[in-house]
């Protein structure tokens, strides 16, 4: 398709105009997208045997075209939400379901892989035969084998699963938007740090209260993670904590936005979907094309995990309650105490106030010391290229990543911000384009496209006076999604299929990203990352010892919270099918009140919101959070073995976890990625002492 069309959807040359994509031009792009890569489909299943490097290079390039219109639809749903928008994507993504459901149930393109296999035989290449062997896996998964009325059911059961996605998500983003209290008392702000009463003033301005000030209110309360956290955090008022917490834990359970009946509707689909296939449960489905082996070993994963956090979580409850206790609150402590007195207990242990260490973290001071820390170790450069590419809000940044060499490999957007009501909360890494040979459309560099990746966060918006400052939290999430870019962005394969995290077994995608986060308490890296806004001055070498020190506060209870989030997801989907709304609500509570050292709240529907399992990729898939967290602390091992104030050898091993874990993608199962990096099999063990959950509970 020529890169002159006018709709912005339909170039292929260059990447894509983000702020030009207007919803009317959604329908026809995606209508147009899927008539080449339907005609492409076609010639491909009628197409002689062809060999292994071909088929796979038409395989790559059947859906590319529809892959980046969609996904860029996809992504402005994300970051710049809109009923039009979500209008056009209701439209057409029936359709896009539908041509993937009929790729994947191809049986004559599943006829050509294994013919292609075949001929490759056991001692063929073996990247082209780690892709062939899961590209015929996933065929497998995608219904090829059933008969034709299976086959029909399961596309159905596809469709209905897209738009109950899609519908949850909407729901979740529309009853967090919704909600909004304002208060004009100043008694009920005590505690509250300034900047956080600077935000919700300004909140308020926004709502008609024009006279709205920073010390005097009115204040407008609402949902978004960079004002909620803190208030739960260091809000005085107990009432306004409970209220707080009472909106968060029932968003979308209630009137027009309630997903409790979408959370049925999907997991009965998707135990429908996974009975099709002749798997007992959607768990086991999901375990067959991922690193763990089974339920059972994800199970003695968390045992373990659980086992060495509980005495932890127990103590950090008791020290707790004995500061609540001397406030006067007598009784046990409701989930709305833990994060403020968790905070208080914070600051009597460590000295360590999050919230005045803000002002060391601004974005921008991060930044720089994150990609100095790139530069120094992992052998590239990442400069600004802001104005280079277009965006799809003013404040979202573009960068070009270069090689030891000067050579341009990789480039990516920062969307940064919090913008309630139109984008997303959380954070996340997408590619926008992958690496690829011969693929048109992105950036290409010497005949090849090299991979784009889009990093989004959702820290506070800056004033007029004040930049934007990061919790500490919000450092590790910016390391975080760096980790899944450098996975995206550094990989050497030149297939799409595997290159950057294509391919690679979910429960191993978040090693890269979990691994870079050790590196924000390396002390010259923290050095680095921070210094006061205002004067410049670095972090006193106390308060950066005590942050190091703090990384093993209250990692019993954290771990935890993990472990019941990974819990309930294999619960929901292994041997459970709700009869009722209100099901799985009631085996959230069952699986907190087994591993939390408090019970959930009665009100409490925090599934509604739990956008990753009903709305992402992460359906009988969270515990891949612990388990790929166990293949970091491994990796970060390695580094602490040469030791952590060696920079030549630092750097050695730096180039070793790029040549391998980064550069590798999809193209080698990761088990053999990591013993390629590490010499050896993980040690679970290594998670448990890096957290300090071998230390005797305090």
């Amino acid at each position: 398709m020529s890169g002159a069309v006018a709709n912005p959807l339909l170039c292929d040359q260059g990447l894509i105009d983000y702020a030009a994509v207007q919803p009317e031009h959604i329908v026809p792009a995606i209508q147009a997208r899927l008539a080449d890569a339907q005609s492409r489909l076609s010639a491909l299943e009628s197409a002689p045997p062809a060999q292994a490097p071909a088929l796979l290079r038409a395989i790559e390039s059947l859906g590319d075209g529809l892959g980046r219109a969609w996904g860029a639809v996809s992504h402005l749903m994300s970051v710049a939400n809109s009923p039009a928008l979500r209008e056009a994507h209701q439209t057409v993504q029936p359709a896009v379901v539908a041509f993937w459901s009929s790729v994947s149930q191809s049986q004559g393109l599943h006829a050509a892989l294994v013919s292609a296999r075949q001929a490759l035989g056991n001692d063929g290449d073996p990247v082209l035969t780690r892709i062939l062997d899961t590209e015929i896996k996933d065929f497998v998964h995608g219904g090829v084998g059933l008969p034709p009325e299976a086959r029909a059911r399961f596309s159905a059961i596809r469709q209905e699963l897209a738009q109950a996605s899609t519908s949850f998500a909407n729901h979740h983003l529309d009853s967090t938007k919704a909600w909004c209290e304002m208060v004009s008392d100043p008694a009920q702000m005590a505690g509250v740090p300034a900047r956080v009463r600077a935000m919700c003033a300004a909140a308020a301005r926004e709502r008609g209260e024009e006279q709205a000030n920073a010390e005097n209110g009115p204040w407008a309360l609402t949902l978004d993670a960079p004002v909620l956290q803190p208030l739960l955090q260091h809000a005085q008022q107990r009432d306004l904590r409970q209220r707080l917490h009472q909106a968060f834990s029932t968003r979308a359970s209630e009137g027009e936005h309630d997903n409790r009946p979408l959370i049925r509707k999907i997991l009965n689909l998707r135990q429908e979907l996974a009975g099709l296939l002749g798997f007992d449960s959607y768990a086991e489905l999901s375990l067959d094309s991922k690193m763990a082996p089974s339920v059972a070993a994800v199970d003695e994963l968390l045992d373990a995990l659980v086992s060495a956090a509980t005495p932890h979580a127990k103590a950090d409850l008791n020290a707790m309650a004995e500061l609540a206790a001397a406030d006067g609150i007598s009784g046990p402590l409701r989930a709305w105490d833990i994060p403020f007195y968790a905070e208080r207990l914070r600051e009597r242990r460590l000295d360590l106030n999050e919230e005045a260490l803000r002002a060391y973290f601004p974005l921008d001071r991060v930044l720089s010391g994150l990609f100095a820390m790139l530069e120094g170790y992992f052998d590239i450069q990442v400069k600004a290229a802001d104005g280079e590419a277009p965006v799809w809000h003013p404040d979202v940044r573009f960068f070009r990543i270069f090689d030891g060499n000067g050579k341009n490999i990789a480039a990516f957007y920062l969307d940064a911000y919090a913008r309630p009501g139109a984008k997303r909360s959380g954070a996340w890494m997408n590619g926008i384009t992958s690496r690829s040979s011969h693929l048109p459309g992105g950036m290409v560099v010497d005949g090849v496209r090299i991979p784009v990746a889009v990093l989004v966060t959702n820290a506070p918006q800056p004033s007029a006076d004040t930049p934007s400052l990061l919790g500490w939290r919000e450092v590790e999430t910016l390391f975080h999604e760096c980790g899944h870019g450098l996975q995206h962005m550094l990989t050497t394969v030149d297939t799409s299929l595997a290159a950057g995290i294509h391919k690679v077994e979910w429960d191993a995608v978040e090693l890269p990203s979990q691994f870079l986060e050790n590196w924000c308490y390396h002390p010259p890296t923290l050095e680095r990352i921070s210094a006061h806004y205002q004067s410049g001055e670095p972090l006193p070498a106390a308060e950066a010892k005590r942050l190091i020190a703090a990384r093993h506060f209250n990692q019993g209870w954290m771990t935890l919270r993990q472990c019941t989030f990974a819990r309930m997801d294999l619960r929901l989907h292994h041997g459970f099918q709700p009869g009722g709304n209100d099901d799985a609500i009631a085996l959230q509570a069952q699986v907190t009140a087994q591993t939390m050292p408090i019970p959930a709240e009665d009100y409490d529907h925090f599934l509604c919101s739990f956008a990753h399992l009903f709305a992402g990729g992460y359906g009988a898939g969270y515990y891949s959070y612990k388990w790929a967290e166990v293949l970091a602390a491994d990796a970060w091992g390695a580094f602490e073995d040469v030791g952590l104030d060696n920079d030549v050898a630092l750097r050695a091993t730096a180039q070793r976890f790029r040549d391998t874990v980064l550069a590798l993608g999809g193209s080698v199962h990761p088990m053999q990625v990591f013993i390629a990096f590490r010499g050896r099999e993980p040690q679970p063990d290594a998670l448990i002492r890096l957290c300090g959950l071998d230390r005797p509970a305090a």
